[in-house]
């Protein structure tokens, strides 16, 4: 499913017009963007769990030519599936 598609499905299921639907998803995913970048969580009960988590500095290989390089330290988004995710 793509981001027209979620849309046309939140319409259906809201009743709402496709454009009050593409401001509401946009402004729900704006405020989980938001909400990742200030290190915090976003639990949605049910649904999921979206955290930041540190991954470690650490060295890698090119592949291309067999050459080691550092790869530096980062934060990464991880999302943990709710209940009502499983299959």
């Amino acid at each position: 499913m793509n981001k027209a598609e979620l849309v046309a499905a939140v319409a259906a299921k809201a009743d709402l017009t496709k454009v009050a639907a593409n401001a509401a998803v946009d402004a729900a995913m704006d405020a989980v963007v938001e909400a990742i970048k200030k290190g915090e969580n976003v639990q949605l009960i049910g649904f999921g769990t979206f955290s930041v988590a540190k991954r470690a500095a650490r060295k890698g290989v090119n592949p291309a030519n067999g050459q080691v390089i550092d790869i530096p330290a980062k934060n990464v988004v991880k999302f943990k599936a709710g209940a009502k995710m499983a299959l």
